[in-house]
Order: structure tokens, then sequence, then C-alpha cells
């Protein structure tokens, strides 16, 4: 399947903001932004052209498409059946992101960031309802439990990645730290996403 393997932190700086994809790295003075908080390139320091509505619309895309690490084709198909669901497109769209294993994984605290969230994922180290799942996009139900693999409880990316977590940080989760596992709970409301993103602008974008 194919994937980005750029650097993560030129898409940050693209987006003139944190998109939180280098785990701890982000948080710290190392993080790119903190020192060069403006696009890539030869010219990205001195770039003042007036960006169009287009561009706005594109920009709010690309910045919901890396911050849960998708690509055009997946995030499309995301897109059309976020359209045939009852109530707002846009807020359907970042429910069902939201719902993504890879992403529950991160939310939990069992990987510092997405994409290794999706490698353990894809590395067979979790499993759902008792059950191994390795498909990262896998739609995570109400109700469904993750686990760790018993083999992979002695990962040390997990045990320090949960040291930095805060007991049940998101209403939509619970974790157990001791066990870990977490389930999850419901599908959580747009309000409850910490997302700095317009998603109506991707939904006037596709509509053209």
């Amino acid at each position: 399947m194919a994937r980005y393997t750029g650097s993560v932190c030129k898409l940050c700086r693209r987006e003139k903001q944190k998109l939180f994809l280098k785990g701890q790295k982000c948080f710290s003075e190392k993080c790119p932004i903190e020192r060069r908080n403006y696009p890539p390139g030869q010219h990205g320091l001195n770039r003042r052209a007036k960006i169009s509505e287009y561009g706005i619309q594109l920009r709010e895309k690309q910045k919901i498409k890396r911050t849960y690490g998708v690509l055009e084709t997946q995030f499309y198909t995301y897109y059309e059946k976020a359209s045939r669901q009852k109530g707002r497109t846009g807020e359907n769209l970042i429910k069902m992101l939201e719902r993504r294993l890879d992403n529950v994984v991160y939310r939990l605290g069992l990987a510092p960031s997405r994409k290794a969230a999706r490698q353990l994922v894809g590395h067979r180290h979790v499993i759902v309802n008792n059950h191994l799942v390795d498909i990262p996009s896998y739609i995570v139900d109400p109700g469904d439990v993750i686990k760790v693999t018993d083999k992979s409880k002695k990962l040390d990316m997990i045990h320090n990645s949960l040291k930095r977590v805060k007991d049940n940080l998101y209403s939509w989760l619970q974790i157990d730290k001791a066990s870990l596992s977490g389930t999850f709970l419901q599908v959580p409301e747009r309000s409850e996403i910490p997302l700095n993103a317009n998603e109506q602008l991707v939904v006037e974008l596709y509509s053209k």
C-alpha cells in the first residue's frame, strides 16, 4: 500500500502548525516549528503571495489528511462514505477518521504518534475484542476493547508512551494502563475531538 516516506516535520511546516506527527519531539525544543515556522523550500521564508479561496480549502484538506496519515484516494473514500450518512458531512468525516484503529491506539497512549500506532497494528501487536487485527484502517465500534498482545507487553515504546499520558484523557475512551488495554466507549462528538481544522472547507472543496 502507498504511504508517505518523506520528512513529517516538513508537513507541519507547510501547514504552519503542529500536527503532532513525530511523537515526543513535537513537545520539545527540537520541533522545527519552534525554530522555522514557515513553509519548507527555497522560497518558504519570503513567500508572501495572497492565498485564494481554493488554496484555503486545499490547505484544510491537506491538514486533516496529514494529521490522520491517509493519502488522497483513501481520504476521498472516507468523504464519500461520510456524505451518505445522516448529519453534517464534515463532522461525519472527522468522526470516521477518529475511529480508525491506528488513531484509537494513539489516543489511548499505546504509541507516541499515529505513525508508530500504525506500525504497532501492522506488526500484529494489537488485539480487538480478543481477535488479532493488523489493519490500521479498521473502524472501531462502541464497546470494542483494544489490547496489546501478551508477547508485546514488554515493548519499551508502549510503556514510555503511556508514562506521558493522563488517565482517561478523552471522554470516549477508557484506559487501563496496568493491562495495557482500553475501551472505545462511544463515537465522540466533533466538539470533543482535539483537531484544529475546519472540515466544512473540505466539504466545499469536494462539492465543486
